[in-house]
Formats: structure tokens, sequence, C-alpha cells
């Protein structure tokens, strides 16, 4: 699909945040910082000294993670500077704990992927979007148990992208579908498209 879209040449400047699954490690590709951390949160520390280790690397890790936010609100090349400065103080960090300084070796080799939003402050610092965005779809398959054929589970898909579009429109999706099949509304509701366009520019 990614082949696809670039001989297309469609989204040629987009970034691709994604939590490291190999699948989604293409084009210009960012790592999500909440999965990043994840990782040191799971560590099982064995003795107060590697808990208390563990503990100061993730309050650090979140207060780096806070100060990219606010980077984004308002870029500027001396604070981007100074953040990866920063970034190379934490991940190169020896705490004494052989799996954390494993761990922080691992992360700080992703820099780049870690720090692309210095160089793109619009993209997001996780996938909770999009993981929200495909949540819905995964609860329908574990209650129902999938579909039972392609063109039901097209079906699915299809009208739960519109829903998840609508919602974040915030245009009501039963207006919406009776709007397209011909149910009289007080107001047409205009083209998704049109809306998207009308939300990007705003």
């Amino acid at each position: 699909m990614w082949g696809a879209i670039r001989h297309h040449g469609f989204l040629g400047n987009t970034v691709i945040v994604s939590d490291d699954a190999g699948q989604f490690r293409i084009g210009e590709h960012a790592l999500c910082w909440v999965h990043s951390e994840r990782l040191v949160h799971k560590l099982v520390p064995m003795t107060p000294d590697q808990r208390q280790a563990v503990d100061i690397m993730r309050q650090l890790i979140w207060w780096l993670y806070r100060d990219l936010k606010s980077y984004q609100r308002a870029p500027c090349r001396r604070r981007a500077a100074a953040l990866r400065a920063r970034f190379e103080r934490l991940f190169k960090r020896r705490t004494g704990y052989v799996m954390l300084d494993r761990l922080l070796a691992r992360l700080h080799r992703r820099k780049h992927e870690l720090l692309r939003v210095l160089d793109r402050p619009e993209i997001p610092l996780h996938t909770n979007g999009s993981e929200n965005d495909i949540r819905t779809c995964v609860i329908k398959r574990k209650i129902s148990g999938g579909t039972v054929s392609d063109a039901g589970r097209e079906a699915r898909d299809v009208l739960l992208g519109l829903m998840k579009t609508c919602m974040k429109l915030d245009v009501s999706f039963f207006r919406y579908l009776g709007d397209r099949i011909g149910i009289p509304t007080q107001e047409p509701v205009p083209p998704l498209p049109h809306l998207i366009r009308q939300a990007a520019q705003a």
C-alpha cells in the first residue's frame, strides 16, 4: 500500500509515527514516546537501587516529553538544540542497572526517530490517536468473532471509518447517514472531504 502511495506521488511529506512495529517503519519514520517509555516501565528491578534508577529515569523521560510538547506550541532553533543536548545527556546516562543501561543505549540509537518532532513540530509524539481510531474495530471483532464475508468486513470498516470521521468533525453520524439516504433534515450535511479541508485550513 505504501509503495502504491509513493508511486502515485501522494503524501510525499508525511511522517509515519509508530510503536516500532516493523510494518510501519516506512518513509520518514518517528517513534511513539509512550511506547518507548513503556519499555522502561516494563523492566523488573530486583534491588532498591535498581528500582530507584528506574523511577528516576522514568521521571526524567516524562519531563523531557513534557518539554517536547511545550516546544511544539512554540518551536525555535535554540530550544531545539537545547532539547537535543538534553536527550544526549539523558540517554547516555549509566545507572549501574545493566538492563536499564542497555535499554537507554538502544533508545539512544533511535534518537532521530524520537526527536523527529524537533524538525516537524506538527506531528504527534504518540500513537494514541490512531490506536483510539482502530479500538472500536478491535472491540467489535473480539465480541463478534469477526465477519462472515469480505463484504461484511468492508461494510463494517467503511461505516466505522465514517463514524470516526464524523465524530472528529463534530457532525452527527446519524444525521449524516440520514442526509445521504434521503431522509429530510433541517440542514444538508456537506460532503466529508469538504469538511475535512475546512478543518485542516482552520
